[in-house]
């Protein structure tokens, strides 16, 4: 059992004390009981007293003890009467216990901390929801501030806004500046691997912090949410002209909920462009589901390898078939393989029997079926 301090003794004297100066009877007895009638009337005799009127004490739920405090309520027929004044009493001594009770715990916290069960006195909503977050488990492990801290390891200490309740008392990690977050979220975060990138990652340039998209006191899905249409919402809130993308005809799945914005990006900060996932050795996700165009291939197209998928298709939506960039095959081609008057062209230039104003030579890929790259044929016809 926890001693008291002595400030916590001094309080429960002088709340108990304010209480019976605002006209709690300390006898513990109303001076005027009710009638049967609900009425204020005299006194009953000692045969009243005796006969129909019988004190009963008022059960009180441990630790209090009421019957020590001189609160024993009288009943008259069905009605038991307590006055308002004692149930002021009740409440004040109970604030007073509690009070003394979180100042008890917290002569084990180091110097202006008072532990998350102070904390859980007045945000009792948010630390049932906290319960449910995998951040809980900082609240029993003393290598993240300190067990039993779990609030005040992101919130600093507590002790002063605990005494004043004051919110320019305590740290709030979303109303600081994105640098500041970021350095409270990454004293623990740093050395994960999904967040090596975070640092020179374009979210952190274009300061967005950690709880712009994680929401750390909420459950497990509002921290890191694991449904498509979930994490797609999150993204397109910033990311609108984006997000129009997929509404073109052909696009990536995202609307229908079949992928998300991770599967590609990493929003935390990658080696390649556009934040692009890796995988397979640092290679663009395009190859997660497209495995088939990832060679190594012993002829290559050198676009796959300069400029990557986006040099002829558009990932997040376009007009055009097999998202190209052009609604034509051989506009795309003629991008590169065009004699534009210099001596020498981006790649090579068409042979002339390919005559572009017949549909036979308009499909470039109907004759250069591996345009990804071959493992045979120098032409990519085969």
């Amino acid at each position: 059992m926890c001693r008291v301090p002595r400030v916590g003794r001094r309080l429960l004297r002088a709340l108990s004390a304010r209480a019976l100066r605002r006209g709690a009877n300390p006898r513990g007895r109303l001076d005027r009981p009710l009638n049967s009638g609900g009425q204020t009337g005299a006194a009953p005799n000692r045969a009243q007293a005796s006969g129909q009127l019988r004190e009963t004490p008022l059960p009180s739920p441990p630790p209090l003890n009421l019957r020590g405090l001189g609160l024993r309520p009288r009943v008259s027929g069905n009605i038991n009467i307590v006055s308002t004044q004692r149930r002021e009493l009740i409440l004040t001594v109970a604030t007073a216990v509690a009070l003394t009770a979180s100042l008890a715990s917290a002569q084990d916290k180091p110097a202006g901390y008072v532990g998350s069960d102070t904390c859980q006195t007045c945000h009792d909503d948010l630390s049932k929801a906290f319960e449910r977050n995998p951040h809980h488990v900082v609240e029993g492990q003393e290598s993240r501030g300190g067990k039993g801290m779990a609030c005040e390891s992101c919130h600093g200490p507590g002790a002063k806004h605990a005494e004043t309740t004051s919110a320019d008392d305590i740290l709030n990690p979303a109303k600081l500046a994105a640098v500041r977050t970021d350095q409270i979220c990454l004293k623990c975060h740093l050395n994960q691997a999904t967040q090596v990138g975070r640092i020179q990652g374009s979210h952190m340039k274009n300061q967005v912090s950690c709880t712009e998209c994680h929401a750390v006191h909420k459950g497990a899905q509002a921290l890191r949410p694991t449904e498509a249409k979930v994490i797609n919402q999150k993204c397109a809130s910033c990311h609108k002209s984006v997000w129009a993308k997929f509404q073109k005809p052909y696009k990536h799945r995202l609307p229908e909920g079949a992928m998300s914005c991770v599967d590609c990006h990493n929003p935390h900060g990658s080696i390649l462009p556009f934040q692009i996932r890796t995988v397979a050795a640092d290679e663009p996700s395009c190859f997660r589901c497209h495995a088939d165009k990832r060679g190594p291939f012993a002829f290559e197209h050198p676009p796959m390898k300069t400029d990557g998928c986006g040099a002829c298709h558009e990932p997040h939506g376009s007009a055009n078939p097999r998202m190209l960039i052009r609604h034509e095959v051989r506009l795309v081609c003629l991008e590169c393989h065009a004699n534009i008057g210099v001596q020498n062209t981006v790649a090579g230039v068409p042979p002339a029997f390919h005559d572009l104003r017949s549909a036979r030579f308009q499909n470039c890929n109907v004759c250069h079926t591996k345009i990804h790259g071959s493992y045979v044929d120098a032409a990519l016809e085969r």
